[in-house]
């Protein structure tokens, strides 16, 4: 039996294989789809189909490096190292100190 995961894998598969298929028929062979009339300016045809996936490439770029910036300004800066070291030297004074108590 096949898991719900690997059953939205698998159509994630066959749909991207489709769509590269048809990306792949409708760059290369315009001709065959002009004399069938499904498009009838080849050249504006293959500027879109061009220029679209362009654009969403350069937005998704711009998406993550703005993500990225987000998440450097309202993350806080990290401790310098020397209060690390103060904390855990506190930390075990501390738990000598308790030991030494219960003695």
């Amino acid at each position: 039996m096949v898991s719900k995961d690997q059953m939205i894998g698998g159509v994630i598969f066959v749909v991207c294989v489709i769509v590269a298929v048809g990306y792949f028929i409708a760059l290369f062979f315009t001709e065959p789809l002009k004399s069938l009339g499904l498009i009838q300016d080849v050249a504006g045809f293959r500027y879109w189909l061009l220029a679209i996936p362009v654009f969403i490439a350069l937005i998704a770029v711009l998406a993550i490096g703005a993500w990225i910036g987000w998440t450097m300004l309202t993350t806080p800066p990290p401790k310098p190292i020397e209060e690390y070291k103060f904390e855990e030297e506190e930390s075990k004074t501390e738990e000598e100190s308790q030991e030494s108590k219960k003695e």
